[in-house]
Parts: structure tokens; C-alpha cells; sequence
């Protein structure tokens, strides 16, 4: 219920310990024109949060963490593995759209030599 009265004044509580509140209303005058676009900017506001309050030494276990996963050899080996999936399945769309278009072609060409036959 705080929270939602300092959102409404346009500030964001920062952490337990601390009653610092950061002014959002100066950062962007404008709605964002899209749920992306303000799904955006939230997650920039938590990312912003979260190193202030790594900053004052007054974030939780659970950011500590979420941050030290972030850098891990694990994390950057899931990451390329993501990547190479995507590769992987644009391959495969293009494959099958290519495939299309021969048939395409082949169903073209016969229809062509029937016609030039005189077969129909």
C-alpha cells in the first residue's frame, strides 16, 4: 500500500533499509506507446534499483545472487546455446519455405509441359 501511494507521487521505494525514493516521473513524460516499450522500462527500473541498492550495500541474498549468475561460464554457455538454436530454427524456416518454392516451381514446370504436349 506504500508503494502504491509513492507510485502514485511518482517515486519508487528503494530496499528496506532505505526510504530513499527515486523520482520517475522526470526520466519519461510520455506513456509508452506499447506494452513492450513499458515492460522495457520497468525492467530498467528494477535494473536501476537493484545497483543502488548493490551500491549501498543494501540489497537482498536473492539480487546478490541473481547477478552473480549472470556471470557465471554457465550462464554465457546458455546463452550461446540460445543463440544456436535460433540460428537453427531460422535454418530450418528457410529450408522449408525454399522447399515450398521449389515445389512451386516443379508443379509450374509440369503443368507447362503438359500444356506444351497438348495432353489436357
Amino acid at each position: 500500500m506504500i508503494l502504491t501511494q509513492q507510485l502514485k507521487k511518482g517515486g519508487i521505494a528503494m530496499g528496506r533499509k532505505s526510504n530513499k525514493v527515486i523520482d520517475i516521473s522526470e526520466e519519461s513524460p510520455t506513456a509508452a506507446l506499447s506494452a513492450e516499450e513499458r515492460q522495457n522500462r520497468m525492467i530498467g527500473y528494477a535494473i536501476d534499483m537493484a545497483e543502488e541498492q548493490l551500491r549501498n550495500r543494501t540489497a537482498s541474498s536473492q539480487v546478490v545472487t541473481h547477478f552473480l549468475k549472470l556471470g557465471t561460464v554457465q550462464a554465457q554457455l546458455e546463452l550461446e546455446k540460445l543463440a544456436s538454436e535460433n540460428a537453427l530454427l531460422k535454418a530450418k524456416t528457410e529450408a522449408i519455405q525454399s522447399g515450398k518454392e521449389i515445389e512451386s516451381l516443379f508443379t509450374e514446370a509440369i503443368k507447362a509441359m503438359t500444356e506444351y504436349r497438348g495432353d489436357e
